[in-house]
């Protein structure tokens, strides 16, 4: 499946989403497992995660305005945001509900349905996650990525939790429902603090991935030459859009519109190699020696 956009792919999260937590629920109440009511208590947070991603993915969409001259990209890190930080309030449901049941441990009922509804749900999840991550690499998407990467701590989970169910049944220790529910807590709050980790980078606008930086100092290194020269190199990330500033140093003897020329050209480069990009140069003489006063080429990528 290959949707226009990223918002179309957060329509079929929120349906899954809605999907999952009727399945998982019914589960829990068949079963009265605390670990299948951990497993609902998660996707109820992926329901409010895909719905918040939807509002986020069309804000960023919008155009630069009078009142956000750089666009509204950055719209995307509310919904991470607010994603770790359920994940981290659902892990803290699932450890009280967990000992509650550890003090009044209880026999599990109808465990071959319950198991099986949940597998069910598992497979939507994982399905859903791969379609996620494919379309958050095609768009570059944090929302995307922490949705995807949400739905497939889920799938890890309830895998978990449908084991642990499956010993119960056998052996008969209720303990390990409990028990089993404690370390899903455990798991899925890691990864809320990855999450909370990467929005807090996007928010300090990072620069770009090194990986990017990489190829964009080489796509400059081998224009350099010639009288030409590059310096205060500066790049950020704000959602799915790359932004990078620099100045071109050029022969002093140019008339102003061969500089204005140059400049277009390595604009349109430089966009190109790291689509969707917005470039910023600021044309300079090579012979100034205020603006070059070591004759060596100065990275600058740390941010303004």
């Amino acid at each position: 499946m290959r949707l226009a956009s990223a918002r179309s792919y957060a329509v079929i999260s929120v349906l899954a989403a809605i999907v999952t937590i009727l399945i998982k629920t019914l589960a829990w109440r068949l079963t009265g497992s605390v670990g299948l009511l951990s497993d609902a208590l998660e996707s109820s947070i992926n329901l409010i995660a895909a719905l918040t991603a939807f509002w986020a993915l069309g804000m960023a969409a919008k155009p630069a305005d009078r009142a956000h001259s750089y666009g509204h990209s950055k719209a995307e890190y509310f919904s991470s945001g607010l994603e770790s930080a359920l994940i981290v309030v659902a892990a803290c449901g699932i450890i009280w509900a967990a000992i509650g049941q550890l003090a009044n441990p209880t026999p599990l009922q109808q465990v071959d349905l319950g198991l099986a509804l949940s597998l069910v749900a598992t497979g939507i999840n994982a399905g859903v996650a791969l379609l996620l991550m494919r379309a958050a690499r095609r768009f570059r998407s944090i929302t995307l990525r922490a949705d995807a990467q949400h739905l497939l701590s889920d799938v890890w989970t309830s895998v978990g939790i449908v084991a642990a169910i499956g010993l119960v049944h056998l052996t008969g220790w209720s303990i390990l429902d409990p028990l089993v529910a404690m370390a899903v807590a455990v798991q899925i709050s890691i990864t809320g603090f990855r999450l909370l980790s990467e929005t807090a980078n996007g928010l300090m606008d990072r620069s770009l991935p090194e990986q990017e930086l990489r190829q964009l100092e080489a796509l400059l290194q081998a224009r350099k030459g010639s009288g030409i020269d590059f310096h205060a190199l500066r790049t950020r990330v704000a959602g799915s859009r790359r932004f990078v500033a620099l100045h071109v140093l050029v022969p002093g003897y140019w008339s102003v519109k061969q500089g204005h020329d140059y400049c277009e050209e390595l604009e349109q480069e430089v966009a190109q190699l790291l689509d969707p990009c917005h470039v910023f140069t600021h044309l300079e003489p090579i012979e100034d020696p205020v603006s070059w006063q070591d004759g060596g080429l100065r990275w600058e990528t740390e941010q303004s």
